[in-house]
């Protein structure tokens, strides 16, 4: 029997303690050992709960015990997460968490520290919820060159822009929709703004790249600035809006970003709505592998988590191979970056085509502005000429 500890008694630590017990066969089948949660660790009680026999309040309680053998940490944030995972690997436990944060900023390291203890520090839930994409990534993309990972990440902005697209609401109201439903924090910045899908890029950009990817320096643009009226021209360009993570290979630089994006029917993400997540993995052999499923929510997520524990148990003493070194990857100038932008302009078209040359129009009845689609351009340039034209509007990447 292999005892394990659970750090958090919230959403999904109360969803992992479902999951071992209401499926404790199947998972002792597949492990090829029973797995009993031994503590539950959280300063809150819990009276009348089904984990009030084994909850405890002091960490140190689980890092001394040498019976625990895997740590389960779903408690989120840096502190003391990030304290309570270390000195669990140290001590010899492997350590499984959904927490993107604290994966996104110490993850080499946390990896590093396992392998050195042959355990394992495994990660599944931190990026979309229950899609499993880091394990195919680490073990079964090995004979490609990823050359691009494209990612609906969030589910609270999928959200909000599927409802904006399909009933034609304002971003306000849609938002304060997504929070009554529970989708949306009281504090929705970390979702609207992309601080939520940028730690999730960079944690698959550099596990695709095995160098790591700061998620700080990596260009992040939310939601929060796209209107009804852009959806009223996406609609007249056949086009959806999606918030996308992006990690891709543009000549021989590796360029990441976080922004809106105009996206075809034609791309394998275009019908990812609601809350669900997706992801476009293209391998340079492959070619393209798509992921979609739950991104969130209490079980989805401690599920994830339990596959890891399982995997965990299955390689008690063997550190499984985790390619990411903590060795910094260096990112190519976003403002190097080349694409096509739409823009909505009050400039006529001579004063268009006077500093943009070529352009698409784009009509959707809206009096009093113009929109259009510009060549292929660098982020840089386009810059320049909005800034020489004035009067933007606003302007969408389209994503070819």
């Amino acid at each position: 029997m292999i005892k394990v500890a659970i750090l958090g008694y919230g959403t999904v630590g109360s969803g992992v303690f479902e999951i071992i017990n209401e499926n404790k066969e199947l998972i002792t089948a597949n492990a090829g050992e029973e797995i009993q949660v031994k503590y539950v660790l959280d300063l809150r009680d819990f009276p009348g709960d089904p984990c009030e026999n084994v909850l405890v309040h002091d960490y140190n309680v689980i890092l001394e015990d040498s019976e625990v053998e895997v740590v389960i940490e779903v408690m989120g944030g840096l502190k003391p997460a990030y304290d309570f995972v270390k000195s669990a690997l140290l001590a010899g436990k492997s350590v499984c968490t959904s927490n993107k944060e604290l994966v996104a900023k110490y993850g080499a390291e946390l990896i590093r520290i396992a392998h050195e203890r042959n355990r394992n520090f495994l990660f599944e839930a931190s990026v979309g919820g229950g899609i499993p994409i880091i394990r195919p990534i680490n073990m079964h993309i090995t004979a490609d060159r990823i050359c691009e990972i494209t990612g609906i990440l969030n589910g609270t902005t999928n959200y909000i822009l599927t409802k904006m697209d399909k009933e034609g609401a304002d971003f306000e109201s849609t938002l304060k929709k997504a929070q009554e439903l529970g989708y949306a924090e009281r504090n929705p910045e970390a979702d609207i703004e992309g601080y939520d899908a940028v730690r999730k890029i960079a944690i698959l950009a550099s596990l695709a790249k095995g160098k790591t990817v700061n998620f700080e320096e990596i260009y992040t643009e939310g939601i929060s600035k796209i209107t009804a009226q852009d959806f009223k021209y996406a609609k007249a360009m056949g086009r959806s809006i999606k918030l996308l993570g992006k990690c891709k290979n543009e000549d021989d630089a590796v360029v990441a970003s976080v922004s809106p994006r105009l996206l075809s029917p034609q791309h394998p993400l275009y019908n990812v709505n609601d809350v669900v997540n997706g992801i476009l993995v293209r391998g340079n052999m492959v070619g393209d592998l798509v992921f979609i499923g739950s991104g969130a929510g209490k079980l989805p997520t401690a599920s994830a988590v339990v596959s890891d524990v399982v995997d965990c148990v299955r390689h008690l003493n063997v550190s499984t191979t985790v390619m990411w070194e903590e060795e910094k990857l260096a990112l190519e100038d976003f403002s190097k970056s080349r694409k096509r932008f739409f823009v909505r302009t009050s400039c006529d078209k001579s004063d268009i085509e006077k500093v943009y040359g070529m352009v698409e129009y784009v009509d959707a009845g809206i009096k009093g502005e113009i929109g259009f689609i510009t060549e292929k351009m660098s982020e840089e340039s386009f810059e320049g000429k909005a800034s020489k034209l004035g009067n933007i509007l606003s302007r969408i990447r389209i994503e070819d």
